[in-house]
């Protein structure tokens, strides 16, 4: 039973029309004790529990409340401190959509061949979530840079000052394996791209393959240095004759902002290859497409003249990186040849049961943005 001073200020308060108020009031009181109360028994969890165990007991509770409304699993992962893989893996459809952009653009490049127009066409539209307009059509890509064996391309995507990006090109002095090899090797890149502050993988998935990496990266002076956060995974089909490398930001403990870096949280990468004869013989095509949010202060045209014209320096870099590892045999792990674990029960217990060191944590970076 309340106290009668309380009681009479709830009812004056009701006779005065403040009852709303005072009702949002009580509902951030006992929000504040719920969170104060959830933060009090994490603490205790980290001291009672190690790494292992806490990521056994969140893998428990996270299948239990799979499927509910809300968003209980992610509060629980930022909680435990640990990654949910079975939120953030890359997927096998979102593999096989790259695939797919890919045999479309091949099958209308045909086309335009076939009836003599020698011109590349713009790149078939594709359902991509994000870039549409108010009336559900597909923002048009704008020709950015065409040459003979490389293609650029741009689209905004809506709602944003930001463009997506999306490049064709050709290589007839490497192979399709060594290009693609000289991408996932995290070692190489740090000696042939000099922009590179940092970059390691922090954590593996032994379900799907799928990697974290930190990429710190220099930007143009007077701008801060960027550092990223991302999964990866990739495929290589053997029966379709493609390659394909799929990259999105996302968030891990592990890896809390730093004041030194400029944390970018939208970013994504798409590159697919297609031999043109096979995965060891030189040439091949390939398809890149890629968006990021630098947050910068700088106006839209000139993110867009950065990126347009960075891309393009970061592809031949690439090119003569694996052209150096070709011709002096610089060793590069081979990564078509080590496949991926399928998926299966004995997997997944290894993966729910993976220990990681957590790093300790530090509050969100505070810079302005260049």
């Amino acid at each position: 039973m309340f106290p009668r001073r309380l009681l009479a200020a709830w009812l004056a308060g009701a006779r005065g029309g403040g009852l709303l108020a005072l009702l949002a009031n009580q509902c951030r009181f006992v929000t504040g004790l719920r969170v104060r109360r959830a933060q009090q028994i994490a603490q205790l969890y980290g001291r009672l529990y190690s790494e292992r165990s806490r990521r056994v007991l969140l893998g428990r509770l996270w299948r239990r409340l799979h499927g509910r409304p809300g968003h209980a699993s992610a509060l629980m992962a930022a909680f435990a401190g640990v990654f949910v893989w079975d939120e953030e893996r890359i997927q096998e459809e979102e593999l096989q959509r790259s695939m797919n952009e890919m045999k479309r653009l091949e099958e209308m490049s045909n086309m335009f061949q076939s009836s003599g127009v020698q011109h590349h066409p713009p790149e078939p539209k594709a359902q991509t979530e994000g870039n549409e307009d108010s009336e559900g059509k597909e923002q048009p890509w704008e020709m950015v840079m065409d040459k003979k064996h490389f293609k650029l391309w741009r689209r905004p995507i809506t709602g944003t000052h930001l463009y997506q990006y999306r490049v064709f090109g050709t290589y007839t002095d490497v192979t399709p394996r060594q290009f693609f090899n000289v991408q996932l090797d995290t070692e190489y890149r740090k000696k042939w791209d000099a922009l590179v502050i940092k970059l390691e993988v922090i954590e593996r998935d032994v379900v799907s393959g799928s990697e974290v990496l930190h990429w710190v990266t220099h930007f143009p002076y007077p701008m801060y240095s960027r550092d990223y956060v991302y999964v990866r995974r990739y495929s290589v089909d053997q029966e379709n004759n493609m390659m394909v490398l799929v990259s999105r930001a996302v968030e891990h403990p592990s890896v809390p902002e730093s004041p030194e870096f400029v944390r970018v949280r939208s970013y994504e990468s798409r590159m697919v290859i297609r031999p043109h004869k096979s995965f060891d013989e030189n040439g091949f095509d390939y398809l890149l497409t890629y968006s990021d949010n630098p947050q910068t202060v700088f106006p839209r045209y000139c993110v867009s003249w950065m990126v347009s014209s960075g891309m393009p320096d970061f592809l031949e870099k690439l090119h003569m990186a694996t052209l150096k590892a070709k011709n002096m045999e610089i060793k590069v792990k081979d990564y078509i040849s080590a496949k991926p674990l399928e998926m299966s029960s004995e997997a997944k217990a290894t993966s729910q049961s993976s220990e990681r060191k957590n790093e300790g944590s530090c509050g969100p970076a505070q810079i302005e943005y260049a």
